[in-house]
């Protein structure tokens, strides 16, 4: 697809500023092997030849009986005598890391948690799960549910500035009363006493803070919008007679994107925050869930193992500061004051 000289522009000046262009390959190189991480971190096989035939256990089950065993469920790939019943007619191909998010080890030779090891590189938590299956699990489902919220917020909260403020009268005065009424509402509050009544899980999050979070694009958007509504060319096109709908979200609508490409990355870290900060408190995904939340939470509960807390506070900081860099980065590559050198 070829640019416009203004993207190419654009495009350059991001690229100029190196900490957030370096900030953006290191995020999107962490995000990516995040999403492979049944692949990386697993207690099942990736692959597994027996008796000539070849199983892939990663993505079907298969019954302990068609290794020689005697159960017909499905088998345990952990356990030393299917291991054995395996390799006495084929081999195995286990992950890099040979425990997923749940997997408890059952055979540590110190108490948990567990510092870090051969086995277990970073360590285990208090319940002998291995901290960096969680770590990489955790961090997906964190970046998954940020982008997840914050793409639903944009959606609802530019349409709702984009009718405020190309209407404007009664119509806007009508949504800034609500927001000022919805804003009000403590959405912890909302949360802890729906938790108390429901199983929160990762739709359920998503949805109750969705109801909030849209309220952070409208104002931006609303601006624009009140600002270009009585410019000429808006004023040409409806003595045309052109739909309201294709003035809007033609016309007007890229004048807002700027602003709303800019405020994607921090919205997109404060999401991350609420999930986080949700599942520290308890209020979050379901338990024994991967969750960097709960690894600051089992950090603060063993002190006595400093490898957990400092995971969890790397890799948030990490993560976070990425995302800020990167929307400085958007930032001032959408600033037409800016220029490349």
């Amino acid at each position: 697809m070829k640019l416009s000289p203004l993207n190419k522009r654009r495009l350059q000046n991001f690229k100029s500023n190196k900490r957030g262009f370096y900030s953006f390959w290191i995020f999107s190189f962490l995000f990516i092997v995040s999403i492979f991480a049944d692949f990386i971190a697993n207690d099942k096989p990736l692959l597994i030849k027996f008796d000539q035939e070849y199983y892939y256990p990663i993505i079907n089950e298969y019954p302990e009986i068609i290794f020689g065993g005697d159960f017909e469920t499905e088998a345990d790939y952990r356990d030393p005598y299917v291991i054995k019943l395996i390799e006495d007619k084929g081999w195995i191909i286990m992950p890099l890391i040979p425990y997923t998010y749940n997997t408890i080890i059952r055979d540590l030779d110190v108490p948990v948690p567990a510092p870090p090891s051969k086995k277990n590189w970073i360590g285990t938590d208090d319940q002998a799960r291995d901290v960096l299956a969680r770590l990489i699990y955790g961090f997906r489902i964190s970046v998954l549910f940020g982008f997840t919220l914050t793409f639903f917020s944009m959606i609802i909260g530019v349409s709702a500035g984009a009718i405020q403020g190309y209407f404007g009268g009664k119509i806007d005065l009508f949504f800034q009363r609500f927001m000022e009424i919805w804003s009000a509402i403590p959405t912890l509050y909302v949360l802890i006493i729906l938790a108390s009544i429901v199983q929160p899980n990762f739709w359920w999050l998503l949805m109750i803070l969705l109801f909030f979070s849209w309220m952070g694009y409208v104002g931006v958007v609303r601006a624009e919008f009140l600002r270009a509504r009585n410019l000429d060319y808006v004023r040409a096109a409806k003595a045309l007679g052109v739909s309201n709908r294709t003035i809007m979200f033609r016309h007007l609508l890229p004048n807002a994107t700027v602003a709303t490409i800019t405020f994607l990355p921090f919205s997109l870290s404060a999401s991350v925050t609420a999930l986080s900060g949700l599942d520290f408190l308890g209020f979050g995904l379901p338990p024994g869930s991967a969750s960097l939340g709960e690894m600051v939470n089992q950090g603060r509960n063993n002190l006595q193992a400093p490898w957990l807390g400092l995971t969890s506070f790397f890799t948030l900081g990490l993560m976070l500061g990425l995302l800020v860099f990167v929307g400085e980065a958007i930032r001032d590559s959408l600033d037409p004051r800016k220029t490349f050198v």
